[in-house]
């Protein structure tokens, strides 16, 4: 007989673990926290539109359900920038074939409950918080919101998918006498702002890219949704900077912010102050932990072993690739959990802080660098360098469009940092890149030795 499986969190990670081991044949129960989002809807406010790339379609596609989500998911082919005279400049992520796609959270995950729900093999348990596992003896203490009713569940082996604040989490930390954490907050949040669609019912702006306005030490950003609107999202600090969420109290500052640092969106927003008010501003954190597995029994995943702030779009696409990962070491492993929750453990986690090291940096990318010409510049260079050596693959691509394994791709992008430290510093290089022989001298001396990047 199949192993028990008890699943915590029946978000996106949860859910879709929940259809790989559905479809395997084990037994599997899903506790979480909030309603069944069939019918209680799904709550916006918290960022409800993602940007899925290769790692997360090939976990859609493990899945079978690669083409459903196709037809909901919008492509976006590219950085769309808006700069305070609303003057717009376009940044393709990679070539003409290439685009991150923007989905509805709650839509994808109401499609995986469903997915998995149709299993005889798998039973969902909405409303229940989880108030801890045993980890030795696999098995978790659950209380139900509105009943109070306490219920304690045994299984061979329990997974972890409740998220940044994961309780199972809490409970490895006290089962592990050497279990390594740390938790960061950025001085920045985020507040998510609605653009409807246009009286028509069209996209108000591009629905084919990321809209970024790039204020230096804040920024904008817009996705689309099929529907004809976008989510907007606002990243500002929270306090000790100008301007700061605790700078903007009254009507009259939050218009005046706006005014001065995003007038074009204005038109686009009407319900900009009462949505100003009204929506939460949440907090971007960054979770590092390990180990992530007691014995064979219990593993953590996605956001409960490796919450990242959202600025690479890859916290929704790492976690579907924990999945992926998984799936592909009971394959290796024929079934036998000891190896493969240690594999995953020995390998995954450097991958994990890897990703969250990419994130971070691209925060400044997107708010800082988007807009300086020397950061386009080297964007046009490393293009051109890909299209006549096919081996070089900007570090965007191999996070975005490929399946490197992310702790590999930082490695290079500090090995292409220090190539285009060398290269932008030339006499007159804005102007005679193209066919400039000392430009080719130091790329393919850079080039020798290179590790051929596995991509598939």
């Amino acid at each position: 007989m199949k192993d028990r499986i008890l699943i915590v969190g029946a978000g996106l990670v949860g859910s879709l673990w929940a259809v790989l081991l559905v479809k395997r044949g084990y037994q599997v129960d899903v506790f979480e926290l909030r309603d069944d989002p069939r019918k209680a809807g799904f709550k916006g406010g918290r960022s409800i539109n993602l940007a899925m790339s290769d790692r997360g379609w090939k976990a859609m596609e493990r899945a079978g359900i690669k083409d459903t989500i196709r037809q909901q998911a919008i492509p976006m082919r590219g950085r769309k920038m808006h700069d305070t005279a609303g003057q717009l400049t376009f940044q393709p992520y990679g070539d003409q074939d290439q685009a991150i796609y923007s989905v509805s959270r709650g839509g994808l995950n109401i499609e995986l409950i469903d997915i998995a729900d149709q299993y005889d093999n798998l039973k969902f348990h909405f409303g229940y918080k989880c108030l801890g596992v045993v980890a030795e003896e696999a098995k978790a203490h659950f209380e139900h919101r509105d009943t109070g009713e306490h219920l304690t569940v045994n299984a061979d082996r329990i997974f972890g998918t409740d998220g940044a604040f994961s309780a199972v989490r809490r409970s490895l930390m006290k089962a592990l006498p050497r279990f390594n954490y740390s938790q960061s907050f950025l001085d920045y949040g985020y507040k998510e702002l609605h653009i409807p669609p246009t009286t028509d019912g069209r996209h108000a702006l591009d629905p084919h890219a990321l809209h970024i306005w790039p204020r230096g030490q804040f920024m904008m950003i817009a996705l689309p949704n099929v529907d004809g609107s976008f989510t907007g999202t606002l990243f500002l600090a929270y306090e000790g900077q100008t301007p700061a969420f605790d700078q903007l109290n009254t009507d009259e500052e939050i218009m005046a912010f706006f005014q001065t640092y995003f007038a074009d969106a204005i038109p686009l927003i009407p319900n900009l102050l009462e949505e100003f008010r009204e929506n939460p501003t949440s907090s971007l954190v960054t979770i590092r932990c390990s180990p992530w597995r007691y014995e064979d029994k219990v593993l953590i995943m996605g956001d409960a072993s490796h919450a990242i702030v959202p600025f690479y779009g890859q916290g929704m696409n790492s976690g579907f690739e924990d999945c992926t990962l998984l799936d592909e070491l009971i394959d290796a492993h024929d079934g036998n959990w000891t190896e493969i929750i240690e594999a995953f453990n020995h390998s995954r986690i450097k991958d994990a802080n890897a990703i969250a090291d990419l994130a971070l940096r691209n925060f400044i990318e997107m708010r800082d660098k988007v807009a300086d010409p020397k950061f386009l510049l080297r964007k046009e260079i490393a293009a051109h360098f890909n299209k006549i050596y096919p081996e070089f693959l900007p570090l965007y691509s191999q996070v975005t469009f490929s399946h490197i394994p992310y702790s590999e791709a930082l490695e290079e992008g500090h090995a292409q940092d220090a190539l285009f430290e060398e290269i932008l510093v030339l006499d007159g290089i804005e102007h005679n890149w193209k066919d400039n022989p000392e430009v080719d001298r130091i790329f393919r001396k850079w080039m020798q030795g290179r590790p051929v990047l596995a991509t598939s």
